[in-house]
C-alpha cells in the first residue's frame, strides 16, 4: 500500500491522506528548512571561491534533475499536463538557477534574491500540496525543491555575492513583468494557473484580496512593493553599516590574526 501510494499525484491520491497546514508534519519540515539553511550557509562561507562554485553547481544540478525526475514520474503515471511545465514562479527560478550556474549575471542573481527567496518561503509556509501524505514522492519533492530554492540565493547573499540595490530591484521587477505577460496568455490558452495569475489557491495570501476587493490580482501591485522593500531593507542597513565601519589596515589585520 505504501509503495502504491508513493508515486500517486495530487490528482489521484484518495481524499484525507495528506497533511494539514501547520500540523506536526508541516512544522517539522519548516524546522528542517531552517536547520539546512543554517548549515549550508555556514559551510558555503567557509569554502574558498573554487569550492563555492562547485557547491553552487552541485546544488543547481540537483535542483534541475529533481524537477525533471518529477516530470518523468508524472509522465510515467500517465498524468502529465500543461500545469506541470516550469512556468510557476518557482519553476522559472529553477531555470534561472540553471542559467546562473552556467553564466552568472547580476540581474538573474538579483531576481533570485527578490523573488525566489520570498516565493519559495511562501510556498513552504502555505503549501498547496497538502493532499500528499508523508510517504509520497511529490510530498518530499515539493518540500525539498522549495527548501533548496530558498537556500541557493541565501548562499549568495550571506556570502556577499549578491548586493541588491534600487537599480537591480527595478530590473528584477521589470523581468518579472516581462515573464508574467506571456505566461498570462499561456494560462488563457491552456487553462492553467501559472504564477497564480488566474486565481489564488486555497490558503494563498492572494485569496484575501479576492474576498475583500473582488480580484486576487490586486494583491500583486500591493504585495510586490512590500515584499521587495522588506527584502531590501536588511541588506541596505548591513551595507551601510559596513561602509561606515572603520577599515583595518593590512598591518592591523595581521596583528589581529596573531593575537
Amino acid at each position: 500500500m505504501v509503495i502504491y501510494m508513493f508515486f500517486k499525484t495530487q490528482d489521484s491520491i484518495p481524499a484525507n491522506m495528506g497533511f494539514k497546514a501547520f500540523d506536526l508534519t508541516h512544522l517539522l519540515w519548516l524546522a528542517a528548512a531552517v536547520v539546512l539553511a543554517v548549515i549550508a550557509c555556514t559551510l558555503y562561507r567557509r569554502l574558498d571561491a573554487k569550492k563555492q562554485v562547485i557547491m553552487l553547481r552541485v546544488m543547481g544540478c540537483y535542483i534541475f534533475i529533481q524537477e525533471m525526475l518529477k516530470n518523468v514520474v508524472v509522465a510515467a503515471a500517465g498524468e502529465f499536463s500543461y500545469g506541470y511545465l516550469p512556468f510557476h514562479l518557482c519553476g522559472i527560478n529553477i531555470l534561472l538557477i540553471v542559467f546562473d550556474i552556467i553564466k552568472p549575471t547580476a540581474t538573474v542573481r538579483s531576481f533570485l534574491y527578490f523573488f525566489c527567496i520570498p516565493g519559495a518561503l511562501l510556498a513552504l509556509v502555505f503549501p498547496n500540496w497538502t493532499e500528499t501524505p508523508f510517504f509520497n514522492f511529490f510530498h518530499w519533492h515539493s518540500f525539498l525543491i522549495h527548501i533548496l530554492l530558498t537556500i541557493y540565493p541565501l548562499l549568495l547573499v550571506t556570502s556577499g555575492q549578491i548586493k541588491p540595490n534600487f537599480k537591480s530591484a527595478m530590473k528584477s521587477l521589470l523581468l518579472l513583468i516581462c515573464l508574467a505577460i506571456p505566461i498570462y496568455f499561456l494560462n488563457l490558452l491552456w487553462g492553467t494557473n501559472f504564477m497564480f495569475l488566474m486565481r489564488p489557491d486555497s490558503g494563498n495570501p492572494l485569496e484575501l484580496f479576492e474576498k475583500l476587493l473582488g480580484s486576487h490580482l490586486w494583491g500583486f501591485p500591493i504585495l510586490l512593493p512590500i515584499v521587495m522593500f522588506i527584502m531590501y531593507i536588511p541588506l541596505g542597513i548591513a551595507y551601510k553599516c559596513k561602509k561606515s565601519a572603520p577599515q583595518m589596515t593590512e598591518t592591523e589585520e595581521r596583528e589581529k590574526m596573531t593575537v
